[in-house]
Order: structure tokens, then sequence, then C-alpha cells
């Protein structure tokens, strides 16, 4: 979602990140025109009429589960974004019985959340990328 118009985005998706992302992003980007909804998440800038970089990955109860807001000069990772809303939503699958260690991807190793875990994330993790 951007201050930017369905035609802005839909020149955008087909000139840029169908590029970056094979067959552009899977799913719809919207039109927040005069930032209303950049205002109640403090992503829009009233004075200069501009809505800062960041992302909201909202679960379906509504309820954020991860944000990342960036300066205009750095750029964000569509890639990530997919990887991460996957991961939220096979942690959701599991009811919280899986977690997804870092750079974790679809079809890799998870963790077993619990007690046997503490202290040793690391060693598992570590274990698990050498078969990787």
């Amino acid at each position: 979602m951007s201050i930017d118009s369905q035609f802005v985005h839909k020149m955008w998706n087909d000139h840029e990140l169908t590029k970056m992302v094979e067959g552009g992003i899977p799913y719809p980007m919207l039109s927040d025109a005069g930032g209303k909804v950049g205002t109640v998440y403090g992503v829009y800038d009233e004075d200069a009429g501009v809505e800062t970089r960041g992302r909201f990955i909202i679960d379906p109860d509504g309820i954020i589960q991860g944000y990342e807001v960036l300066t205009p000069p750095v750029g964000r990772n569509v890639n990530e974004t997919i990887r991460q809303i996957q991961a939220f939503q096979l942690v959701r699958e599991s009811q919280g019985g899986e977690a997804t260690p870092s750079g974790w991807k679809p079809g890799k190793d998870t963790l077993k959340p619990g007690v046997n875990l503490v202290g040793k994330v690391w060693e598992v993790w570590q274990t698990r990328q050498a078969f990787d």
C-alpha cells in the first residue's frame, strides 16, 4: 500500500517488480490516497505528503506479526517479505509447535520450541545448515 495510485502500482509491478520476482508480487497492492492508513501505522508524513517505506505483516486475526520501516534511500526485499509470510503461516498452522530459524525457507527443517531447545538453538541450527 502506498499513496500512489493503482495505475502507478500497475506500472511499477509490470516494469520493475516482475523483473525482481518472477510473475510479480503474489498479492494486490492498495492505494492509500491521502495517507489515512499510513497515519494509523505512523508512516505518513503529512507535511511532505509522503509515506515512509514500511511493511506490516498482519495475520488473519488482525494482529501485526512483523514490521519493518525504512528510510527512503534503503530498499526492501520482496523475496524476504514473502519468505517471512510463509514462515508466519507455517508457525500459525502448527499452532506454535514449530519455529523457523534464521534464513528458514519452505521445505527446510524447523525447530521444535521447548525446554530442550533452550541454549541450543545455535547448535541445532548450525547442524542442520551443514545438511543443506
